[in-house]
């Protein structure tokens, strides 16, 4: 598990992450490819939850105009599945991000914990921590065998370049 930035009891009330203005966004997760057949293990755990092209399929919001994580218990604005969440959720608000051939941590600063935060001392303490994190073996390994975590997103700010190899660009 990757140590978290934004303090839950902040994330509870926010009511901002596991939205999508549609269906098909990058914003939603994309999964690796053994977190997909965790996901399908579990029981009452649909496979339209998963689109093809390896993310969790947003179900549209009967309350609303907007898309939400099937996942998400609207009710607390807790996960179902949070011990186990994936990697991208856990990750979030920071993101791996792919701009010319460089491959960036980058952070969403539609997330209002971090646009207050991110010039903080423990902001950039946990940019060092999570790019160390990102740089070591099991990270590598894992960005290498599931390339489509990288992703292009735009309107994000860049905290850090990643040092993958070539190969995994």
């Amino acid at each position: 598990m990757i140590k978290q930035f934004v303090p839950s009891e902040f994330c509870l009330k926010c009511r901002g992450c596991c939205r999508f203005k549609e269906a098909s966004s990058v914003w939603s997760p994309c999964l690796l490819d053994e977190e997909i057949q965790e996901l399908l293990d579990k029981p009452g755990i649909p496979a339209a939850s998963i689109s093809i092209d390896r993310r969790i399929q947003p179900i549209a919001n009967p309350g609303g105009v907007d898309f939400l994580c099937p996942f998400l218990e609207t009710l607390d604005n807790k996960c179902k599945i949070y011990s186990t969440r994936p990697f991208e959720c856990q990750l979030y608000p920071f993101l791996i991000n792919l701009r010319k051939d460089k491959v960036l941590l980058t952070v969403d600063l539609n997330c209002p914990y971090v646009y207050e935060q991110i010039n903080t001392p423990e902001a950039k303490e946990y940019i060092v921590y999570l790019t160390g994190y990102l740089n070591s073996a099991p990270p590598l390994s894992m960005l290498k065998d599931n390339p489509q975590i990288i992703q292009a997103y735009e309107e994000v700010r860049e905290v850090a370049e990643l040092n993958l190899p070539h190969e995994i660009k």
